[in-house]
């Protein structure tokens, strides 16, 4: 029987030994797009999931400031503004006393042109002056308290200081909180940086810090209480497919809305498996530039049993982005190691420009390293840059497959042709 994986725009057919037996093999579910995103952004704005409408949150006199995410995110906010700022309008709060926030965590900043890309022209003019990049470096930043877990809340001076925040993102699969959007746009979006670090490098190795899951997962509820306190009272967040389009829309409490878009996209990309398989072979589409294709990697991750083969397929062409991670793999420190020299803030000058993000991942392909036999199926990389990960390096799936075969004849395998969606579901 022939498989496929989703790879560059096409797709890479195979076959397995007959001793293999094959767990999952199916694809991502294919949803159509919304053919009018305006339409479907009235909708969600007209019914809100566990909050009263906008207009009903405006008070007389106050001062709203709207969260948007960076540019490394495909979300329309430039259609969502127009109609957040009418509602504010016709509740009482003119564009003066709106301002807006690029909720960028530690990413790199935008530039103004990407700004007004992002937020698009019309709300570029109306909030003109008023539309900032967030500096998790600034000391304006305000502490505005901690967690129940003593994680520091510290963050940008509008939102402490602003009556009503509205949050714009995209919910997505996530490796460590379950899901992307919701309250992220406060922890990391509008962080300052020893915030996101105290977070993130505490929380990243937990076991319930996972894919799919956010009942009992530390990262995940860490963030919402970051929200919480901040007063973030109102988020937009979209459900999009790997071409950019908008395949639904959620809108109203931030949690609230978010767990409901969060089960909507588990109902999108979730594959069961009766057991852990012993072989997991997944691509990187439809996250396939740049280091976004990692993510395929830690979704695998979550699947396959310790000790077993993951077979990733990643062409790397773009590969420029990740170069300075592989070069910190290629340090004798283990995971372990690793990780407490970021929480004691022992950044590698190489690293100290990347996002905290970008740093987690030398831990985590660290232990991916110690915990699994890894053959990098690339054509961009050489063997010796994907030898400096730890990982076994094969210039096409077949010999992968077949150096694999080699040492287990037999073996339960995990297909994912579009692994960078997958949610492995084991049972």
């Amino acid at each position: 029987m022939s498989y496929y994986l989703n790879y560059e725009g096409g797709r890479i057919n195979f076959s397995l030994p007959s001793g293999w037996n094959v767990l999952a093999c199916e694809d991502c579910s294919s949803v159509p797009e919304v053919q009018d995103v305006e339409k479907e952004i009235e909708r969600v704005l007209d019914s809100p999931i566990g909050s009263p409408p906008l207009e009903e949150l405006v008070k007389p006199g106050m001062d709203a400031v709207i969260l948007f995410d960076d540019i490394q995110r495909p979300t329309p906010a430039h259609l969502a503004f127009p109609h957040i700022l009418n509602r504010l309008n016709r509740a009482g709060i003119p564009d003066e006393r709106i301002s807006a926030v690029c909720a960028l965590g530690t990413h790199p900043l935008p530039t103004h042109e990407q700004l007004e890309k992002k937020t698009g022209k019309e709300a570029s003019m109306r909030l003109q002056g008023r539309v900032f990049n967030h500096d998790p470096y600034s000391t304006e930043n305000i502490l505005i308290g901690r967690t129940g877990r003593g994680t520091i809340v510290e963050v940008n001076r509008l939102v402490a200081q602003s009556d009503l925040i509205i949050g714009i993102g995209e919910c997505m699969p996530h490796p460590f909180s379950g899901f992307g959007g919701g309250c992220k746009i406060i922890m990391p979006g509008v962080s300052s940086y020893r915030a996101v670090a105290d977070h993130h490098y505490t929380w990243m190795r937990h076991r319930n810090s996972k894919l799919n899951l956010l009942d009992g997962n530390p990262f995940y509820e860490d963030i919402v209480e970051a929200g919480r306190l901040s007063r973030l009272s109102f988020k937009l967040d979209f459900i999009m497919n790997e071409k950019h389009g908008v395949i639904k829309a959620f809108a109203g409490d931030p949690v609230e809305a978010h767990k409901k878009a969060s089960g909507f996209g588990a109902s999108l990309y979730l594959i069961p498996l009766a057991k852990r398989p012993d072989v997991v072979i997944t691509s990187a589409a439809p996250l396939e530039i740049g280091v976004n294709a990692t993510k395929s990697l830690l979704n695998a991750s979550f699947a396959v049993r310790t000790g077993g083969t993951i077979i990733w397929v990643a062409s790397q062409k773009n590969a420029g982005p990740i170069m300075p991670l592989i070069e910190q793999m290629a340090t004798k420190e283990t995971a372990n190691e690793y990780h407490h020299r970021l929480i004691r803030g022992d950044i590698p000058d190489q690293l100290k420009n990347f996002g905290i993000s970008f740093i987690m991942m030398v831990v985590f392909f660290k232990e991916l390293s110690e915990k699994f036999n890894v053959i990098h199926v690339t054509e961009a990389l050489t063997k010796e840059q994907v030898g400096m990960m730890n990982f076994m390096y094969a210039p096409t799936i077949d010999e992968a497959i077949s150096t694999t075969f080699e040492k287990m004849p037999t073996a339960d395998v995990a297909i994912f042709p579009s692994g960078g969606s997958a949610i492995p579901d084991v049972a």
